[in-house]
């Protein structure tokens, strides 16, 4: 894969955004990349843990880290990419809406040496292989 390759032939769809936030907010640390008026926001750390009201999944990390209110309805879809970005593998769950615009990804996260979990890698693919039916 080079550093143009990008595959995100694998799609979920946005029904399914709830479930997948609620997966990831047990896994270990993740990199939150969220685009808004052409700046881009990253949070790396643990995905918060969510629950419904009033058509948002509101994230909540306790008062300190991550927090948000995510419109569910707005998600239309969910890419999967995988890519290599700086010369390593790469992975991320991308929340896009209806016209295809990218609300925020979720990338899998590194340990100390850079390296991905190998456990979310599996997860990853695992998710990707069930709709890849």
């Amino acid at each position: 894969m080079t550093e143009a390759t990008v595959q995100l032939s694998v799609v979920m769809p946005g029904e399914y955004a709830e479930l997948l936030m609620r997966e990831l907010s047990a896994w270990k640390n993740t990199t939150t990349i969220i685009f808004q008026g052409g700046c881009v926001f990253e949070f790396k750390g643990v995905f918060p843990v969510g629950r419904v009201a009033e058509g948002y999944y509101n994230l909540s990390s306790g008062g300190e880290g991550f927090e948000g209110h995510i419109k569910l309805g707005a998600i239309d879809h969910i890419a999967f990419q995988s890519r290599e970005h700086r010369g390593r593998e790469s992975h991320a769950f991308v929340f896009e809406d209806d016209q295809g615009e990218i609300i925020f990804k979720v990338f899998l996260g590194r340990d100390s040496d850079g390296d991905l979990h190998p456990e979310q890698v599996a997860a990853f693919n695992k998710i990707k292989a069930s709709l890849a039916l």
